[in-house]
């Protein structure tokens, strides 16, 4: 015979390390803020410039942002001037300077 299954524990198991991931994600995501130096920003412009980040539509910004983010998880420079002015029309440089026009 089948031993019958303890639902109550299992979803307590299961929230307990839903909980965990959340936390997780949190260390994870506050870490990647100081790495990148954005823990300088006021919260109002990092608030600001992820929204922007998570509305944005362009393809051609995003996939910017996405080689600008690979090349930092990769341990390569962030950036020099010369590669600023290489950005796509209408994106932020991500270390705080002015938007080139």
């Amino acid at each position: 015979m089948r031993k019958p299954r303890d639902f109550d524990s299992e979803l307590k198991a299961l929230a307990d390390k839903a909980k965990q991931l959340k936390e997780r994600r949190v260390r994870d995501l506050g870490a990647l803020v100081t790495a990148t130096g954005a823990d300088t920003l006021d919260a109002d412009v990092l608030a600001g410039a992820l929204l922007g980040a998570a509305t944005n539509t362009d393809k051609a910004i995003g996939e910017g942002w996405r080689k600008r983010g690979t090349a930092f998880f990769q341990g390569k420079s962030p950036g020099t001037a010369s590669e600023a002015s290489k950005q796509p029309e209408g994106t932020l440089p991500l270390d705080g300077g002015a938007v080139s026009t």
